[in-house]
């Protein structure tokens, strides 16, 4: 089974989200949307586009979409099949959170890493 297919997102936690955003912006050139990220459209080697997204985003610290963990930040993998990833995780001895969701932007389950780190897997809505 496929499991990882490529990077959906990079999500910060920030004591100062604005602050924090407009330095990316400034510094390094990321076009910071009214919602509080980016998205990166995804080009094949000749700079084509190749039909993808990945996402970045700060929000402010006193949220708990990172919990159980405690980092300030999460990755979100695309996944080619979530269901059956995360059928596989439980059965190698991962801690696999109970809760998914399924929405409009497709699905999504997560995992813990060893170092306590919240992993955010995402199948994307058909053809995306």
């Amino acid at each position: 089974m496929k499991r990882v297919t490529g990077i959906g997102g990079i999500f910060f936690k920030a004591k100062d989200p604005d602050t924090l955003r407009g330095w990316y912006k400034a510094h390094l050139g990321i076009d910071v949307l009214e919602w509080g990220g980016a998205a990166f459209s995804w080009t094949d080697e000749s700079g084509k586009p190749a039909g993808g997204t990945t996402i970045w985003s700060v929000s402010g610290s006193d949220g708990d979409d990172f919990a159980p963990s405690t980092a300030p930040f999460m990755v979100n993998y695309r996944v080619a099949d979530l269901a059956g990833l995360l059928r596989a995780l439980r059965e190698e001895g991962c801690e696999v959170l109970d809760r998914t969701d399924d929405s409009e932007f497709g699905k999504f389950g997560w995992v813990i890493d060893p170092e306590g780190n919240k992993v955010e897997l995402w199948q994307p809505p058909e053809g995306q």
